[in-house]
């Protein structure tokens, strides 16, 4: 006879712990085994109990559930933990998964996205919810577009040094870009010196891709 997959639950709320224990027992496959308040009492029954399947709270008394998290983990680090919570921001989610949980799922979405994210993770995978997912993509996609922006040339250099870094992409030598921006030959090189600094660049070539990419050289 195929063993009941074992279930820990770790809540603060016993009303809700009793819920979810009505919700998991629908399953002829699963048995909650036990039940905390608080994070050491998770902690503590975890160890005692060795279940397949932690389902887990972030808000709660004594030791809150990133905490906890991040201690089992340290003990166990395959243990499979779903976090189970209140809280849908991008925050709570990438603290969570980057303390070892194994999925993320709301509470707001347990009826219908637990089961799915006990099979996934029994099966050795991860689980986020589709908004879940979504939201971090999108905390990806603006944290490369924040790193494009930061190399930007109107965010990383000067109105002159862009001048000098146009003319020297377009091959004028130091004395050529000195007399079109009536400044000296030195200051021009000193200029030409702290764009190859800032822009990380060792050769001219570098410089020219650099202008290109950000459509500096269309206005010559």
């Amino acid at each position: 006879m195929k063993q009941k997959l074992k279930v820990l639950l770790a809540d603060d709320h016993k009303l809700l712990r009793s819920g979810l224990k009505l919700l998991l027992q629908r399953n002829p496959g699963m048995q909650v085994v036990g039940e905390a308040a608080d994070g050491e009492q998770t902690i503590q029954l975890f160890e005692q109990l060795q279940p397949d399947i932690l389902l887990l709270d972030l808000s709660m008394p004594n030791m809150d559930g990133i905490e906890c998290l991040k201690e089992i983990k340290s003990r166990y680090p395959e243990a499979k933990v779903i976090v189970l919570t209140m809280h849908e921001d991008e925050n709570y989610i990438k603290r969570a998964m980057q303390a070892g949980a194994s999925a993320y799922v709301p509470k707001s979405a347990a009826d219908t996205d637990l089961f799915t994210a006990i099979e996934a993770v029994q099966a050795g995978g991860i689980y986020l919810s589709q908004q879940d997912s979504n939201v971090l993509l999108n905390v990806l996609l603006n944290r490369e577009q924040e790193a494009i922006d930061k190399k930007a040339p109107y965010v990383l250099l000067s109105p002159r040094e862009r001048e000098v870094l146009r003319l020297v992409a377009h091959g004028y030598s130091l004395a050529e870009v000195a007399e079109r921006l009536a400044l000296s030959i030195k200051t021009v090189d000193t200029y030409k010196v702290r764009l190859m600094e800032k822009l990380k660049a060792t050769k001219r070539s570098q410089l020219v891709s650099y202008a290109l990419k950000y459509g500096l050289l269309s206005t010559e």
